[in-house]
């Protein structure tokens, strides 16, 4: 089991850590996100080759599962784009902006709740949830499509302005990760603060929950919302991913 910090640029140690236990014979179950999104191709054929497996149900929204969920309860649904409420933090501080607050009233508050990081630009820049969507890209849809092709932009530029205005449309501001793929079979992504109409799904996600929608062929949009991060819920992501290496299930 892997579960050290993410390193977004290079994804050590843990890409190390991972393509050392595959070579040795041992399967890997990680909550880290930076192996999968900077070198899970190469992983995963490093485990087929080894005749292991490699799991990773936590990478994206800890404990709450959606990559199994898309492989095998949506096996035959025809996924076409999957947009996400995929930072906690930065969804919190966004509804407190709507409560009223200033961004370093809203960060300091995050913070206190152990929300936020002392150094919350991961959360609020958008680079947590764009590694998030890169593995959402490469595993739901198949992309070879790498994080760092994906424009981001985080929440810090939200006025006040934008949430009165948000607010008389009846509209919500999330930071949205998204991953499509267009008519032509190319897929692209992108992450950025959206204000949500009403009776969009992602809309209602309040506070430090996470949720990712599925637009699919056959069933319409289906949503799975849950917690996102917490020690908890990721040692949750950690068993989910054992049963289903000893249970034969998986991706």
């Amino acid at each position: 089991m892997e579960a050290t910090f993410t390193n977004p640029e290079t994804g050590e140690p843990a890409v190390s850590h991972v393509r050392w236990a595959l070579e040795s014979g041992k399967h890997v179950a990680t909550t880290n996100k930076g192996p999968v999104a900077l070198a899970g191709r190469e992983l995963l054929e490093l485990a087929h080759r080894s005749g292991r497996r490699f799991e990773f149900e936590g990478a994206v929204m800890s404990g709450t599962p959606v990559l199994r969920f898309a492989a095998r309860q949506l096996a035959g649904a025809r996924i076409s784009a999957v947009q996400g409420i995929l930072n906690g933090t930065s969804n919190y501080i966004l509804g407190r902006l709507a409560d009223g607050l200033d961004l370093p009233a809203a960060i300091a508050e995050a913070q206190a709740l152990g929300y936020a990081e002392a150094d919350p630009t991961a959360d609020v820049g958008g680079s947590d949830v764009r590694l998030k969507v890169a593995i959402l890209a490469q595993q739901v849809l198949g992309a070879d499509l790498g994080a760092d092709e994906i424009p981001t932009t985080g929440i810090t530029g939200i006025t006040a302005s934008d949430i009165a205005d948000a607010a008389r449309d009846g509209r919500q501001w999330r930071l949205v990760g998204t991953a499509e793929r267009g008519a032509d079979g190319v897929v692209t992504a992108s992450v950025a603060p959206v204000a949500l109409p009403a009776d969009h799904p992602l809309a209602a996600i309040s506070g430090p929950t996470n949720a990712v929608t599925f637009d699919t062929g056959m069933l319409g949009r289906v949503t799975v919302s849950g917690p996102g991060a917490g020690r908890i819920e990721t040692a949750y992501a950690l068993l989910s991913d054992i049963i289903a290496i000893h249970g034969g299930s998986g991706r």
